[in-house]
Order: structure tokens, then sequence, then C-alpha cells
């Protein structure tokens, strides 16, 4: 009788080890084939930033040694760094404005007019058809009324170029968040806390954010990369950021507009690993 239960039981554990075989051997497959996958993409982005990184370290002299002269002479430079520093600051404005439009609006165009979500989509949307040049005339007479109401000494402050940078960013923030909206159930959860007596102030910061932090992330990942590279409308409108700054100083010293450009994209792929980095352990917290 004990050996037919122990033959039952070797009988009976038999598929189950085999299921789990397949699976091990399963996820390390997709492993795998993920790796090659993201390989040739790693590629494209890493050799460009060798090459920048190798230029901006070679010396004066053809077989000289390497040196970071043309880094050093990035902080020596007050003009960079303060194209550096308004950049940054647009970087956020844009992010910060872009998010308290896009998201509410977003939110309550779900909640309470669904039939024009394609009309808003089509809008957000409508800035990747528009030319640069086209959005420059267009805005011209606007930031003409801009500097007729600015006080002068923030007449010339590139930080107004955050109007023309939301208009940019929205349509790649739309998307972003978008995303994350449709893998929520956002009716039902505002709903939820709307009966237990939550304002819409607190269903907005306390339940749709929170569970749509990653897209927020992602959209504010994207805002940042497009205002740091950004260049055609900042120089057609005469102010001055990061790219207009390298272009500029590409004319004196290509060794240094180099270093600067290896230096801003590092940083923007530093943020990128960063914020992913916080979404993940978000998402692991809330799993657990």
């Amino acid at each position: 009788m004990a050996a037919v239960t122990t033959e039952l039981t070797k009988t009976g554990d038999s598929p189950r080890r085999n299921g789990i075989g397949l699976r091990a051997r399963s996820a390390r497959r997709t492993r795998v084939i993920r790796v090659l996958a993201m390989l040739p993409f790693g590629l494209f982005f890493a050799v460009p930033l060798i090459a920048l990184i190798e230029f901006s370290t070679r010396s004066s002299d053809l077989y000289g040694e390497r040196t970071l002269e043309y880094w050093r002479a990035i902080g020596d430079n007050p003009d960079l760094l303060i194209a550096l520093r308004d950049s940054l600051l647009l970087a956020l404005i844009t992010s910060v404005v872009a998010l308290a439009l896009l998201v509410p609006t977003m939110v309550w165009v779900r909640l309470r007019l669904p039939k024009l979500q394609r009309v808003v989509e089509f809008l957000c949307l409508l800035p990747l058809t528009i030319p640069a040049l086209v959005l420059v005339v267009g805005l011209g007479p606007i930031y003409l009324w801009i500097a007729y109401f600015t006080p002068a000494e923030y007449d010339s402050s590139p930080l107004v170029l955050a109007f023309a940078y939301v208009v940019l960013v929205m349509p790649y923030m739309y998307r972003a968040l978008d995303a994350g909206l449709q893998a929520i159930d956002v009716r039902t959860l505002s709903e939820a806390a709307r009966s237990l007596g939550a304002g819409w102030f607190t269903v907005m910061v306390r339940v749709i954010l929170p569970n749509v932090f990653s897209a927020v992330l992602n959209a504010s990942l994207l805002a940042v990369a497009l205002v740091l590279g950004e260049f055609t409308v900042a120089s057609l409108l005469n102010y001055d950021n990061l790219q207009v700054a390298i272009n500029l100083q590409a004319q004196a010293s290509v060794g240094v507009s180099v270093a600067l450009a290896a230096a801003a994209l590092i940083f923007v792929f530093i943020l990128l690993f960063a914020l992913s980095f916080v979404g993940r352990r978000r998402s692991t917290a809330k799993g657990k």
C-alpha cells in the first residue's frame, strides 16, 4: 500500500515539475530575446555618446595624451552655466505647467465628457503637424505682447519660452498620460472616493495620481528631454538656451561644445535611469 502511494505521489508531482521547468525555460528564453532585442538600441545610443566623449578628451596636439581641458572649460564659461541653468528651469516649468493642464483635463473628460476624448486627443496631437517655423511665426505676436507687459529686467529671459514649450511637449506627454489612464478604471476609483466623502482635489491627488505615477514620470521625462534638446524655436525667437549656447560655443571652440553636448546626453540618460528606478521601486512597494 505504501509503495502504491509513493508511486502515485511521484506521478502527481511529475506534471507539476514539468510545468515549473517549462515556465523557467520560457522565462529564460524571454530574457534572452529581450537582451538581444535591446542590444541594437543600446549600441545605437552608446556609439555616438562614446564618440562624443572620445572627441572631447582629445588634446590640442594630434598625438598628445587624453585631457579634460574641454570639460573643465565648461565650468569656466559663465554663459554656458547660465544657459544650462535656464534650460533646467525651463524643463521644470514646462513639465509642471503641462501636467497641471493635461492631467485634470484628461481625467475630467473621461469622467464627464467621454464623447470629447477624440477632440481633446486631436488638439493635443496637433502640434506634431505644425512645423517649428510656422509655430514661431504664430507665436511671434504673442511674445511681442509678453515683452510689452514684462518688466525690462525679465524681457530677455528665456524662461518665457515655457509657453511655447508647453505646446511642443503636449503630444508626447498626452500619449504617456493616456496610456497610464487607460490602465486604470478612472470612473470606478473616482466614484468610490466620492462616495466616501472625498472632494475632487482629494480624488485627483490621493487616488488618481498615485495610480498613474509611472505615466507622470514618463511624461515628465519626455518633456525634460525635449526641452533640453530644443534649438529651433529658441533660436528663431532670439532666446538663449542650452542648445543655442552649444551652437554659439561651437564657433569658438568645437571641443567645448562637444563636451557640453556629451554632458547633456549623460545627464538625460542618468535622469532616465533615475526616474525608471523610482517608478520600479514604487511599483514593487505597491505590489507588496
